[in-house]
């Protein structure tokens, strides 16, 4: 799906898990943000900056805290997501359509556990 949906975007997957999280939580400090990706510090902010330049996202530092940087989305982030959110979630749905009912919530339950047993 990278290939077919994010690519026309310009957006690696990366950039999609970071761009998914703003337009969920609409702003994040960077710290939590590569922790919600699973990527270094310093990889949420080259990301950002690429981020930036095209307009999804921008960066803004704490009032109290000059230490602690937020990314926020932007509208034009959020127009792309309500536009790429879709058609990626249908890819997700057809590579897991092979899957009866039974077989879908055993998933389901086993990606939970992974998600749980390893604090993501």
């Amino acid at each position: 799906m990278e290939r077919e949906v994010l690519s026309e975007y310009g957006l690696s997957w990366t950039a999609f898990s970071i761009i998914y999280d703003l337009w969920i939580w609409e702003s994040i400090e960077t710290k939590k943000l590569a922790e919600l990706s699973g990527v270094s510090k310093a990889t949420v902010s080259n990301i950002t900056k690429t981020l930036e330049k095209k307009e999804l996202c921008y960066r803004k530092g704490d009032q109290r805290d000059k230490r602690i940087t937020y990314v926020v989305l932007t509208e034009k982030g959020k127009r792309v997501m309500e536009e790429l959110y879709p058609r990626f979630h249908k890819g997700e749905v057809e590579i897991v359509s092979s899957l009866n009912g039974d077989e879908h919530k055993k998933i389901s339950r086993l990606l939970r556990r992974v998600i749980r047993d390893n604090n993501f």
